[in-house]
């Protein structure tokens, strides 16, 4: 799955990823973590909002922590560097998918504050692009609604 998100899309060779494993018992210190942003939030959450947060990690076996290293560039601005992160993210769930496993792309409040990101050893120039959660599916996908390529593509 890591080398398929190694070829993701990456302008100048930056690598402006990185992916953190985590798994086993360490997932129960992440829904510690997304309690505290949680929290930091909104100290008045009710005890199931509060468990929903604890507990989010231990939906899967397996959590893919990807980041995006933003380095300035003068050639190559953050957006692309933001781009590149989220091609490695999807590139790992479509590995995921063809080694039999399911994915779901997480983000969210904890996504998005940087005590998350500093709790998970990241650095200031870091920003989390996706929890990906990996697994084998339990029960049957979800269908999708069908969607005409005409909605989407015009020829200019």
């Amino acid at each position: 799955m890591f080398q398929a998100a190694l070829r993701a899309p990456d302008h100048l060779w930056l690598r402006p990823w990185r992916f953190l494993v985590v798994e086993g018992e360490r997932r129960e210190a992440l829904g510690r973590v997304m309690l505290d942003c949680l929290l930091r939030r909104d100290p008045e959450a009710d005890e199931t909002v509060r468990a929903k947060a604890l507990n989010a990690p231990l939906r899967a076996p397996l959590l893919i922590v990807v980041l995006a290293d933003i380095t300035e560039h003068p050639k190559v601005p953050a957006v692309e560097q933001r781009l590149s992160a989220g091609c490695a993210a999807h590139a790992i769930l479509l590995a995921a998918e063809a080694l039999g496993y399911s994915g779901v792309w997480r983000t969210g409040n904890p996504a998005y504050d940087p005590e998350v990101v500093a709790a998970l050893g990241g650095s200031r120039d870091e920003e989390i692009t996706a929890f990906l959660y990996i697994g084998t599916r339990e029960g049957t996908a979800k269908t999708l609604p069908a969607m005409s390529t005409d909605d989407f593509v015009a020829r200019w």
